[in-house]
């Protein structure tokens, strides 16, 4: 039976669904202690030791003899040789490597040992008939509500079965990312602190290691040339009874053959055999017999080991308990370091906010919770929310799609789809070009949920031979839940989504980006050029011999003809380049998504949820956003990210990703001229960002001279990606609206170098106290602040805020408009203002509104008004000024006195030129202000119209005044009936 046939047997083509029903499920009791899969690691980077493995269900017990009791002399020896220095400096060096964290983990967040941040996975006992046929009962829902029974622990795989026989074999399987890799190192990082007493000597093995090697090698030899401080200790393997235990991880790397023709006996460790020999007659028993055995592997390759030689199998299920998933976020974002070390102690209050929010999205069993079933997206969801809530600066290596792309690289990074096959193709290759295919058609179709037609038609459609369909089965058996998962909404449960939703747009923008969206003539027009460019080549460099031998005419000709072949089929290459180029900027700048949240909320949002009532089920949808997708095309075009992907083996060329920005750039700035909403002047900032292309990103900014981002939440890494992004060029920004964005002092510290080189800074609405206004009187003293007008209208800047204000006014030399419009300033305020306000020689108009200032203090900063050079208006309306102060202040004149005070919106018996202004500032600022207060001013405003009005004889004065009353009036109303 052909290898297509078997794989049949056990998934058949016709359903899709079957993926379901292999899923690991159990929520039950268990015992849990801290170790687990805290970082989707990868071991096949130690040297020594471990690649990724696993294996599925629990197999039947083998029957092995058991050596008798040893004699007095071999205990004492045995003794001898676990109280060694050999075996204690091989346990420092295994320790050593094993507790050594990916650069990922140390990047993306703080890094934390093994043993701190570590929650023990779902072990499931299981059998080989299991194995093949898998049980049709565990869909996605079964799996957070059902009981398991057969749960085992790690240090209880090697227990006698159920027959009373002792287990020497075990076989650890499970698909990617459920943490059999970080599972193995914490093994082995415990027995080498004396927590896995069982056995006196560990010695791992990883397979993709051993698959490198061909060269025949006795088994003490690979043991010292891997381990040297064992070289003691190996000649008494064999000779002595050491509890001993190896490990073979990856197995899916050997191409193994168990049959007597294929793989000689062997008993002799000091015989040279292959490598693959020496675990097939270990894992035989017939080499070293006393020793114990975990094999760890990805499910397909469960049958490469024969069902006699496995005491038992063990699938790990990751997180499928929900409570391990709260217990893992628990952990790692409550870690002290995980806020960054200047704010300890003022984020572990949101450090708790973000465990609680995540703990209730997990309890209403979103499908969030089923992606966490992955230890490995347990891993990717803290690393984003660290980056999201805990950025305080942004350097080139932290982007988001460097996050993803290092995230695949963790699970993906050297893994082969099957070893087996001739092809040799990636993992992640496979991925990009399958999945990749799903994802972006789903995009280009808004889509996020896939039926049973679609994953048939994506994945079975071009199927033609025998070794594509064994590609495909082994990618469902191991791959497939990686990346796709039952839907968990009503009505939605016979599909299928992506586990992560920006993991769609990250495999879309990669399926783009590898050039992979070809039509058939492109392809065929690809395979042509380069046939053609090679034999044209080879032939011209012929031709050029002979012509020097033969001197004839038509060979130049000749030659030359030869030339234009490359170059014309290079321009078909070019045009794929400018289509990706054009996809980019037309998702990037689609109209529909204008007024969407920006897509750090949105991420956001998927990972914790929106706080509310839940939605009902039939109610409708909101159509899916995908503006990620043309952020991550971008920013997987960054040098870093195609030197990762090129590990994965998914390679971008420099040329390439040089001619798609070319291509780019006219129309990417062209768009951005036109004046984006908020949020998505920041979605085009933060693929600024991501883009990593200083040169790019410099003359995009240049041409934005407003920046307006009011009311978009400036968290610490938006003002990060906004200070970044500005920083690449020096030119001075007319605009800068901050209006209503959250911000803090650690805000405008971030963005200080940003703030100092704008012209208009709008702050309103921001919550900036005290100590905001201190950055703010530093930015205003510095000598490169080219700030003129500068609105810090209702913020609480109180009597301190207004002594550091009062200070820049003293010393700034670009300020000319000012405006302090209710800030709580108070008389002793504006007193302090007042006092300083000579020292300065520039401001030309300075708003005091609403601040509670009574006669005293109006009249003084109107005294030393009169006095300054250029400050001809002060805004002093919405103040307790009584009918004294506003007498006075109404017999100032503009040609006398070189000042005009704004108090109401009459003029001694005519209406103000201001009016218009004040009204409007009154509407625009009420939703903020104290309602009642607000309908008290407006009152005496009308009373004074109205008397004002009865003063003047004028017609004309009496119809503007007449027409300024139905405007208070008009808005009275609507302020008492609460429309306004």
């Amino acid at each position: 039976m052909s290898r297509a046939m078997q794989y049949q047997s056990c998934l058949p083509w016709d359903s899709w669904t079957q993926l379901r029903q292999s899923l690991p499920g159990s929520r039950g009791t268990r015992s849990v202690y801290l170790c687990a899969a805290s970082v989707p690691g990868e071991l096949g980077s130690v040297p020594v030791g471990l690649c990724r493995g696993c294996v599925h269900y629990q197999g039947g017990s083998q029957e092995h003899s058991v050596q008798p009791g040893s004699s007095r002399h071999g205990l004492s020896q045995l003794r001898n040789v676990a109280s060694s220095d050999a075996i204690k400096k091989h346990q420092k060096s295994l320790s050593a490597w094993f507790s050594h964290q990916p650069n990922e983990e140390r990047q993306f967040g703080p890094s934390f040992s093994l043993g701190a941040v570590h929650v023990d996975p779902v072990i499931r006992e299981s059998s080989l008939e299991e194995i093949l046929k898998p049980s049709p009962d565990l869909t996605i829902q079964n799996q957070l509500q059902r009981p398991c029974s057969q749960v085992i622990s790690l240090q209880n795989l090697f227990d006698v079965d159920t027959c009373g026989r002792q287990v020497k074999n075990v076989v650890l399987y499970g698909t990617v990312g459920t943490g059999k890799s970080t599972l193995i190192k914490k093994m082995v990082v415990d027995w080498c602190h004396g927590r896995l007493p069982r056995f006196e000597l560990v010695i791992p093995f990883s397979c993709e290691d051993l698959s490198h090697s061909h060269a025949p090698i006795s088994l003490r030899r690979l043991i010292t040339k891997k381990y040297q401080h064992l070289r003691d200790v190996v000649p008494m393997l064999g000779t002595s009874n050491i509890k001993m235990l190896f490990i073979l991880n990856g197995l899916e790397r050997l191409n193994l053959d168990f049959r007597l023709a294929g793989t000689e006996l062997c008993c002799d460790p000091n015989e040279p055999v292959p490598p693959s020999a020496i675990v097939v007659n270990l894992l035989r028993k017939y080499l070293l017999p006393e020793a114990s055995i975990i094999v760890t592997t990805r499910p397909s390759a469960v049958r490469r080991i024969p069902g006699k030689y496995v005491g038992r199998y063990a699938e790990i299920c990751g997180f499928s308990d929900t409570n391990l998933q709260k217990l893992y976020f628990q952990m790692r974002l409550s870690q002290p370091g995980c806020s960054g070390e200047d704010s300890m102690g003022s984020s572990s209050g949101e450090q708790e906010n973000l465990v609680e929010m995540l703990s209730r999205n997990l309890e209403r069993h979103n499908q969030i919770a089923a992606a966490c079933f992955l230890p490995s997206y347990c891993w990717l969801v803290c690393t984003t929310l660290h980056f999201l809530y805990f950025t305080r600066t942004v350097p080139p290596s932290q982007t988001l799609t460097g996050i993803y792309t290092s995230f695949l690289r963790l699970n993906f990074s050297g893994e082969v789809l099957d070893s087996t096959d001739p092809t040799n193709i990636s993992m992640m290759k496979y991925v990009a070009k399958m999945v990749g295919k799903l994802a972006y058609e789903g995009v280009m179709s808004r889509k996020t949920c896939f039926s049973e037609d679609d994953l048939q038609q994506c994945f079975e459609v071009e199927m033609k031979t025998e070794s594509e369909l064994n590609l495909l089965e082994v990618f469902r058996s191991d791959v497939f839940r990686f990346f796709l998962t039952p839907c968990v909404q009503p009505g939605k449960e016979h599909t299928f989504v992506f586990t992560i939703p920006a993991m769609q747009e990250y495999l879309a923008a990669l399926y783009v980006v590898l050039g992979e969206k070809k039509t058939l003539a492109q392809r065929v027009a690809k395979e042509l050029s380069e046939v053609i460019g090679k034999v044209s080549e080879d032939v011209a460099v012929v031709l050029s011999i002979i012509s020097k031998v033969l001197p004839l005419r038509f060979l130049p000709v000749l030659f030359n003809l030869l030339k234009i072949f490359p170059r014309y089929f290079s321009r078909l290459s070019h045009k794929d380049r400018d289509a990706i180029a054009h996809t980019m900027a037309e998702e990037l700048f689609k109209e529909e998504d204008y007024y969407n949240d920006d897509v750090l909320d949105q991420i956001n949002f998927s990972i914790l949820g929106v706080e509310g009532p839940m939605r009902h089920p039939d109610e409708a949808l909101d159509d899916e956003v995908f503006e990620l997708f043309p952020i991550f095309m971008g920013g997987i075009l960054s040098r870093r990210n195609r030197a990762i992907l090129e590990q994965l083996g998914c390679s971008i060329k420099n040329l390439a990703a040089f001619e798609i920005a070319k291509a780019m750039k006219k129309t990417v700035i062209r768009n951005s001229r036109k004046g984006l909403p908020p949020s998505e002047l920041m979605d085009y900032l933060f693929f600024l960002h991501e883009f990593q292309n200083e040169r790019f990103t410099a003359e995009a900014i240049r041409s934005l001279r407003t920046v307006n981002l009011s009311s978009v939440k400036m968290t610490p890494l938006k003002c990060s990606v906004l200070a970044s992004v500005m920083g690449t060029t020096c030119h001075e920004v007319e605009e800068l609206n901050l209006t209503s964005c959250n911000l803090d002092t650690s805000s405008l510290r971030i963005l200080f170098p940003v703030l100092l080189r704008c012209k208009a800074l709008h702050l309103q609405l921001n919550s900036l106290s005290s100590d905001a206004c201190k950055e703010i009187r530093d930015l205003l003293l510095h000598d490169k602040c080219v700030v003129s007008n500068l609105r810090l209208a209702n913020n609480p800047v109180g009597e301190q805020g207004a002594q550091y204000l009062a200070e820049a006014l003293a010393g700034n030399r670009s300020l000319t408009h000012l405006s302090l419009l209710h800030t709580a300033l108070g008389d002793r305020g504006v007193e302090v203002i007042a006092q300083h306000l000579a020292k300065n020689q520039h401001l030309q108009e300075l708003n005091l509104g609403y601040n509670s200032l009574t006669d005293t203090a109006a009249l003084r900063v109107v005294e030393v008004a009169k006095k300054h050079t250029t400050l001809d208006k002060v805004h002093l309306y919405f103040n307790d000024i009584s009918e004294d102060g506003k007498r006075a202040l109404h017999s100032l004149r503009m040609d006398r006195d070189g000042v005009r005070a704004l108090v109401f919106l009459t003029a001694g018996t005519d209406v103000s030129d201001y009016w218009s202004n004040i009204l409007n500032v009154v509407q625009k600022n009420l939703p903020f202000w104290d309602r009642e207060r607000v309908r008290q001013h407006l009152a005496l405003i009308l009373q004074d119209l109205e008397s004002s009005r009865r003063q003047t004889a004028n017609p004309w004065r009496k119809a503007k005044f007449l027409r300024v009353e139905s405007e208070v009036k008009k808005m009275l109303g609507k302020l008492q009936h609460g429309t306004l």
